[in-house]
């Protein structure tokens, strides 16, 4: 009886370390519990990877939506934002979905049955699906980011090289305008431009990160541009003071010769007044006066020109020179025109009909043109060549008479010879290059 008693003891003593291992109270559900706690871990595990992948890629991403936001203010860039800013709220969502499955399931816990154990895999697999499936829309939106970010990092990579162009630049037109002053010229008008420039260093000191990658590439390229053209024009001084010494020697010699030629033209009135009838010369009366005060004006901005070389005004200077001039052209085309129009009429007083017969030439080969290949011709150009006709005829039968008005004469056969060549010109419009 005894031995009945005592046989299952060993039984329960050898079954003890299964059930308290290490001191602890979990239930175990056999193999196939602890494969679907196994499966649940698994697919925690891969939803975490899912989601830290599509963290990663939205961290990396958003650096490229910055670069581009940037430096390209287009209606592409501002549309691309949007859908980041808009991907990011499905990000968060999914995100939040798989903060809660997790929170949701503690698969370390002993009191997890089999089917907790399916509902942890189910939901933590369905928030992985649902990760994988967003980060699938940030790989497809990154993708079409591609040329509005190669754009984006091609003015980025300008950025560093066209500061650093717009500091030497700088220096470059210092040095220069340190050498010139060394050698006694003042260059105070370019030595102001400089400084004008000095808190466009400073905006360009102070980065891309304040001001925007356009402005800072707009800002460095024009710095660039006045900074090189204040070296150049540094460098070109010497050249500029030589050459404003020698315009005022040569303006000086050419006054000098107007004032002389000046003097001629009342001799030259007073022929026309002895010969001709008044039409042909009361036009020039006011030559000499105006000759004579132009000149005067043209001494005065002489002198102010050569002050301000002295003064190293050189704008001031130019401008003046360019004003002396005008006035000296002026007053040569006035002296001119006096004595070209008493040659012309003593021409034309001597021998008449060579205008005529030139004129009548121009009219005659006018008219054969309009007639070429045709039966009659054109009222366009038949009309104005009739009228030219009728002119010359005109001003020919004005030369009878004891006191012919030989200028008027000669200004209407060049009126008419005008009219005629634009004739001409519109027949040869009209046909093509081949008229």
């Amino acid at each position: 009886m005894a031995a009945l008693v005592l046989m299952p003891l060993p039984l329960v003593v050898a079954g003890l370390p299964a059930a308290f291992a290490g001191g602890g109270t979990r239930r175990w559900f056999g193999g196939r519990g602890e494969s679907r706690r196994a499966d649940a871990q698994a697919a925690k595990d891969a939803a975490a990877a899912a989601f830290y992948d599509l963290d990663t890629a939205q961290r990396d991403l958003r650096i490229s939506i910055e670069t581009i936001a940037a430096v390209d203010s287009s209606s592409g860039a501002l549309r691309a934002v949007e859908e980041f800013t808009a991907l990011g709220h499905r990000i968060d969502e999914v995100s939040h979905a798989y903060i809660t499955a997790v929170d949701a399931h503690e698969l370390d816990r002993d009191e997890l049955d089999p089917s907790s154990a399916a509902r942890a895999r189910r939901d933590l697999t369905g928030a992985k699906d649902a990760l994988v499936r967003v980060r699938g829309e940030l790989d497809r939106f990154a993708h079409g980011l591609g040329p509005l970010l190669e754009k984006a990092e091609t003015q980025l990579a300008r950025l560093a090289p066209a500061v650093e162009r717009a500091r030497q630049a700088l220096l470059s037109a210092s040095n220069a305008l340190d050498a010139v002053r060394a050698s006694g010229m003042r260059a105070d008008d370019l030595a102001a431009r400089l400084a004008a420039l000095a808190p466009e260093l400073t905006r360009l000191n102070e980065g891309a990160g304040r001001h925007g990658v356009t402005e800072t590439l707009q800002r460095a390229d024009q710095v660039a541009r006045e900074a090189e053209t204040i070296r150049t024009e540094a460098g070109r001084l010497p050249e500029r003071a030589a050459e404003i010494d020698k315009r005022l020697v040569s303006l000086r010699t050419r006054a000098q010769a107007l004032t002389t030629r000046t003097e001629g033209v009342e001799p030259v009135l007073s022929e026309l007044r002895r010969r001709f009838t008044a039409a042909c010369w009361q036009d020039l009366q006011p030559v000499p006066a105006q000759a004579a005060e132009d000149m005067r004006r043209a001494e005065e901005k002489l002198k102010e020109a050569a002050r301000a070389r002295d003064e190293q005004r050189w704008p001031d200077a130019t401008a003046l020179l360019t004003t002396v001039r005008a006035l000296l052209n002026g007053i040569d085309e006035a002296v001119s025109a006096a004595g070209d129009r008493l040659r012309r009429l003593d021409a034309v007083a001597g021998d008449p009909e060579q205008e005529i017969q030139r004129t009548r030439f121009a009219i005659r080969d006018a008219q054969r043109l309009a007639m070429a290949g045709r039966n009659t011709p054109d009222p366009r150009h038949a009309r104005p060549l009739d009228d030219s006709v009728a002119r010359l005829d005109r001003a020919v039968s004005g030369l009878e008479g004891r006191h012919p008005d030989y200028w008027h004469f000669l200004t209407e056969l060049e009126a008419v010879r005008q009219t005629v060549a634009g004739v001409v010109g519109l027949i040869r419009g009209d046909r093509g290059p081949a008229a």
